[in-house]
């Protein structure tokens, strides 16, 4: 463990801060963020260590003890030095400080005592690391904050369809050649429901899991760029995203997957595939949780039939839209007859076991539309797929 990688953008410096420390108390010192995750440890030959550090090192992260949420707390909710029972019997007994920036905390560090307690020279070596580790840390911050902006601005300008000569490619590091493949994230629709505040925990849960990752906000809806992941991948990282973020959120949550293309000049065709796979899942209380377009392209083609008979009323049959009207003002059930008729695919039985009505009560319905309305569902194949389209997109609206 004499090596010092860099670990999600931590530079040497806090590695050399917890050698600094480690030299003073005589036992290994960890540096960690709030998500118990191993930014930097020391590494000095002679440093105290037991087997719970050891694979906290090795795994980049604190191996989860129950009672380890309890220490957390009480080191983050002091103003100095904490000391700590230990945990087991194999482990040494340790100390820690929280890493502060202001009132703001940003992480914590920890201190396996060396063969003698840890004393007055030990306690300001801790407290000194964690003001140095504080300005560190702030300052990675502000230089990965200032590089998630750019990306997010990047693949907002792409999508729009605002990119000035492919410079979206370069300011997102994307590879050559990339895979591209578009995920759309959005809260399922629920009536009398609050915001649900995705984007800032959809931001926090991408930065976790892929650095290549590019985000980016418009409306409702949140945006992630994949660039060099299969499909296969990006599904599964779609699955888990959502996962997360509805446990989090405690809200139901719709992901689209786009197809996966190599040019960057697609980008704005693939957010109108997301957008349309997200209209149909995020509107449907049984939606599936992630869909790609051929999962759901029935329902997609549907809602554009339904948008164009929306922005062209001459397009609808004046029959049916009579049979309709006859319907609401007579309280007859003729569409819904025809509907039952026309999704059993003609099945005059199973039509009726649908409707709970006789066979020849459905039969009489059928004949009767085409002497009141004049659509001839019998005779003509198109009258029947005009018939059933517009009573299937007359339900949906423009939504």
């Amino acid at each position: 463990m004499s090596e010092s990688p860099n670990v999600g953008g931590t530079s040497e410096e806090l590695y050399a801060l917890a050698d600094a420390m480690a030299a003073v108390i005589g036992g290994s010192v960890s540096i960690e963020d709030l998500d118990n995750r191993v930014l930097a440890y020391s590494s000095l030959p002679e440093q105290r260590i037991d087997e719970l550090r050891r694979r906290g090192i090795l795994d980049r992260r604190v191996p989860d003890q129950p009672e380890q949420v309890g220490q957390y707390r009480q080191v983050l909710a002091a103003d100095g030095v904490v000391r700590l029972p230990v945990l087991g019997p194999d482990e040494l007994p340790r100390v820690a400080v929280a890493i502060r920036a202001g009132e703001r905390p940003l992480g914590t560090i920890w201190a396996i005592e060396g063969e003698s307690p840890l004393g007055e020279t030990g306690e300001s070596a801790l407290l000194d690391g964690a003001r140095l580790a504080a300005t560190h840390l702030l300052r990675h911050r502000g230089a990965a904050e200032l590089d998630r902006q750019v990306r997010e601005n990047a693949l907002r300008s792409a999508l729009v369809g605002e990119d000035i000569a492919g410079e979206a490619r370069v300011r997102l590091g994307l590879p050559d050649p990339p895979q591209l493949t578009l995920l759309g994230l959005a809260p399922a629709r629920r009536e009398s429901s609050p915001e649900v505040p995705l984007s800032a925990a959809a931001a926090r849960h991408w930065a976790a899991v892929s650095a290549e990752a590019a985000t980016a906000t418009i409306n409702r809806t949140v945006y992630v760029l994949l660039f060099s992941d299969p499909p296969a991948t990006a599904r599964r990282l779609a699955e888990q995203a959502v996962a997360a973020l509805e446990s989090t959120l405690d809200a139901p949550v719709r992901c689209a997957l786009s197809r996966t293309t190599g040019e960057a000049a697609e980008l704005p065709a693939l957010r109108t595939e997301v957008d349309d796979i997200l209209r149909v899942t995020t509107a449907d209380p049984d939606g599936r949780p992630v869909a790609a377009l051929g999962e759901v392209h029935a329902s997609v083609l549907l809602t554009h039939l339904a948008d164009e008979l929306a922005r062209h009323p001459g397009l609808r049959h004046p029959g049916i839209e009579a049979m309709v009207e006859h319907d609401r003002t007579r309280r007859t059930q003729y569409a819904d007859s025809v509907t039952a008729w026309l999704d059993a695919a003609g099945n005059v039985g199973e039509a009726a076991r649908r409707l709970s009505v006789h066979p020849n009560t459905l039969k009489y319905r059928l004949r009767r539309v085409q002497d009141l309305f004049g659509v001839d569902l019998l005779g003509h194949p198109d009258d029947r797929l005009s018939c059933w389209l517009q009573l299937r997109c007359g339900s949906r609206g423009t939504g």
